[in-house]
């Protein structure tokens, strides 16, 4: 099955210096870089109706100057609080100035889009080459999940849909298809 909208959703696995992956719980989504959430909730039913999970949306009143001025193209502006979000976690995660000196390519999202693809690509590559020479800037690698073998999704999937409990219903509400 292709995957839904390519162009706009990109995962990345984040590591540090060592080459070794950091997890990371908290969740951060900027949006057209008008409106983010910062917090720890995953997407899903149980997080919101049963896990202890704590998140906050912002939507700030302050228009951000810079171009461009509305990303998305829709009258809503680009926001103050949601663009230096973004930018500052960008400059985190591709090693980048965290005074800004280095935003040229990262003020436009989807000229940002192309230079944390660039940046992931490369660490990959290094990674694949057997980290020969200097390791490139940044922490950001494609992500590629693993598919389970197929004898193992035969136990898998049914022992997940029964005892891992996703949205949080108890049995009986998930057997009826209820809340």
């Amino acid at each position: 099955m292709p995957p839904a909208a390519p162009e706009r959703v990109h995962v990345f696995d984040v590591e540090n210096h060592d080459g070794t992956p950091v997890y990371v719980h908290a969740k951060v989504c900027v949006v057209d870089d008008v409106w983010a959430s910062v917090g720890s909730d995953n997407f899903n039913r149980r997080s919101w109706t049963h896990d202890s999970e704590l998140s906050c949306a912002v939507l700030d009143d302050t228009r951000d100057e810079r171009a461009p001025v509305d990303p998305a193209g829709l009258g809503d502006g680009a926001r103050v609080f949601a663009r230096d979000l973004r930018l500052r976690l960008w400059r985190e995660h591709l090693d980048r100035d965290p005074g800004g000196a280095q935003d040229d390519d990262l003020l436009d999202p989807a000229d940002a889009v192309a230079a944390i693809t660039a940046a992931a690509d490369e660490l990959d590559g290094w990674h694949a080459g057997g980290r020969a020479g200097p390791r490139p800037p940044g922490r950001l690698r494609p992500h590629r999940p693993a598919r389970l073998p197929w004898h193992t999704r035969l136990w898998a999937l049914p022992a997940y849909r029964l005892v891992y409990d996703p949205d949080g219903r108890p049995l009986r509400a998930r057997r009826a298809g209820t809340w």
